[in-house]
C-alpha cells in the first residue's frame, strides 16, 4: 500500500520543525506531539473501548464458561449482555484501523527522513544528528547511541521503551485474569524493546514520546473511575 499522500506532507512538516526548532532530536519530540493531537480523538475512543471491555470482561468470562457447550445460546447470551452494558465489539478496532495507515507512514517519515523530510542526502548530512548522549540519532542504538557509563553501553531508549509499553498496557487492563492477554502485557514490552533497539534512534524516540503522551492521556482518563471490584 502507497502511503505517500500521507507521508509527504507529514515530511514536510518534521522539516519545518527542524527549520524551526534547529535541531533534530527536538524537532522529533515535537513532530510526536502534533501527530499525537492530531490522532487525539481517536486514541480517546480506542483507551475506552479498550477499559469498557476489561470491564465487562468478568461477565463474558462467567457466560463462556456456563454455555461453553452450547455455542448458540453462548452468542446469544454475549450479544444480550453487550447490549445491557452499552457496548459494541467492533468499537475498538475502527478507531485502530483508521489510525494504521497514519502510524506507518509516520513510521516511514522517521525511518527515511532523506526522501522524506530532507529530500536529499546532502541536506541531511548536514543536520546536528546528535541529541542529548547520542552521537547520531540516525542510528539504531549501537555504541554511537548508547549511553555509557563505566565503560559499559546501556541501552537506554530499549529499557525506557519496554518499561513505558508496559506501564501504557498494564494501565487500562490493571488486573485482568484473561491469559492471553497477561501474556501479551508480558511479551509486548520486551518485543517493543527490541525493535526501538534495533531501528535508528529517531524513529525510537518518537515511539518513547508517543509512549509517555498517551500514558499522560489515559492517566487523565481513568484517574476518575471508580476501581472496578474484581469478579
Amino acid at each position: 500500500m502507497n502511503l505517500n499522500f500521507i507521508a509527504m506532507p507529514m515530511g514536510q512538516l518534521m522539516n519545518w520543525l527542524v527549520q524551526i526548532v534547529g535541531d533534530y532530536g527536538y524537532a522529533i519530540i515535537a513532530f510526536t506531539i502534533i501527530t499525537k493531537l492530531l490522532l487525539l480523538p481517536i486514541n480517546i475512543k480506542q483507551t475506552h473501548s479498550t477499559k469498557r471491555m476489561n470491564d465487562i470482561q468478568p461477565k463474558m468470562k462467567a457466560i463462556q464458561e456456563k454455555y461453553k457447550n452450547d455455542k448458540e445460546k453462548l452468542n446469544e447470551k454475549l450479544m444480550e449482555l453487550y447490549k445491557e452494558e452499552k457496548y459494541n465489539p467492533a468499537s475498538g478496532c475502527l478507531p485502530a484501523l483508521i489510525q494504521l495507515p497514519i502510524v506507518i507512514a509516520l513510521f516511514n517519515v522517521l525511518r527515511d527522513p532523506v526522501k522524506y523530510v530532507f529530500g536529499s542526502e546532502q541536506a541531511y548530512n548536514v543536520i546536528q544528528k546528535g541529541f542529548w548522549w547520542m552521537t547520531n540519532i540516525g542510528l539504531a542504538e549501537t555504541k554511537a547511541t548508547l549511553l555509557m557509563i563505566g565503560g559499559f553501553g546501556i541501552p537506554l531508549l530499549a529499557i525506557i521503551s519496554g518499561v513505558t509499553t508496559y506501564i501504557q498496557m498494564k494501565m487500562v487492563s490493571p488486573n485482568t485474569k484473561d491469559p492471553t492477554q497477561s501474556s501479551m502485557i508480558k511479551m509486548m514490552p520486551i518485543m517493543f524493546a527490541y525493535i526501538t533497539y534495533t531501528v535508528p534512534a529517531g524513529l525510537a524516540i518518537y515511539w518513547i514520546v508517543g509512549n509517555l503522551f498517551t500514558i499522560a492521556q489515559q492517566y487523565i482518563m481513568l484517574r476518575n473511575k471508580p476501581a472496578q471490584k474484581e469478579a
